[in-house]
């Protein structure tokens, strides 16, 4: 099964999740048009922009815990998944910005030093901003180990970046802490160590069933 499922997702290009992963960016923009959002649209903006971006990352994290835990090889998406949600952030980033401060640079500045929220989520984004700008193999061939180094900073940023969605509610809800539970859970996990890599047969593709071709007689 996990061969098969290896095989399909070799075959997957990586255009198509970056289409699926603008859909929900397409989604809000379809809802602003239509009047859908609620009594506070700016809000919803910031929000839906906000946890789409961390739903990404969390995917981005799970990236190599599903290849030693489940050997299921998705590391190809993983740079991809990583942009989307940059892209996502930011979206959120700029609709704070533009909507909610109307690029009052000094009310932002006041803002951020006294709500703790505003300081989580902008040093989350410092981190974020380091680890997508060097996503590419220009910058993996010039830092070399540091490129590693530099990369855990994904986990501590995601640390931060569900504190600020959690410390952004004035009343604490289940979901955003189920969300920082898992993340918790993925940090545990590579602390723990890194089990058994998974054999090159688990990641090979699918064995063609024997027998003649579909469509050269019986």
């Amino acid at each position: 099964m996990v061969q098969r499922l290896n095989g399909w997702l070799r075959r997957l290009p990586v255009w198509a999740v970056w289409l699926a992963g603008l859909l929900p960016l397409a989604l809000l923009v379809w809802d602003t048009v239509q009047g859908h959002l609620g009594v506070d649209p700016v809000r919803d903006i910031e929000h839906r922009l906000g946890r789409t971006a961390l739903y990404f990352l969390i995917a981005t994290l799970c990236v190599t815990p599903l290849l030693r835990l489940a050997r299921l090889n998705v590391m190809r998406f993983r740079q991809a998944l990583g942009l989307i949600c940059f892209t996502y952030v930011g979206c959120h980033v700029a609709a704070w910005v533009v909507f909610d401060m109307g690029f009052l640079w000094g009310q932002m500045v006041r803002d951020v030093v006294k709500r703790p929220y505003l300081i989580f989520g902008m040093l989350a984004l410092v981190m974020l901003a380091a680890l997508a700008l060097t996503s590419n193999r220009l910058s993996i061939r010039r830092m070399g180990a540091g490129w590693r180094r530099l990369h855990r900073l994904i986990y501590p940023a995601a640390v931060l970046a569900a504190m600020h969605w959690l410390w952004a509610l004035k009343v604490w809800e289940s979901w955003p802490l189920l969300m920082l539970g898992a993340i918790l859970l993925l940090l545990s996990l590579r602390l723990l160590g890194k089990p058994s890599r998974p054999s090159a047969r688990d990641l090979a593709p699918p064995a063609r069933p024997a027998g003649r071709s579909l469509g050269r007689g019986s």
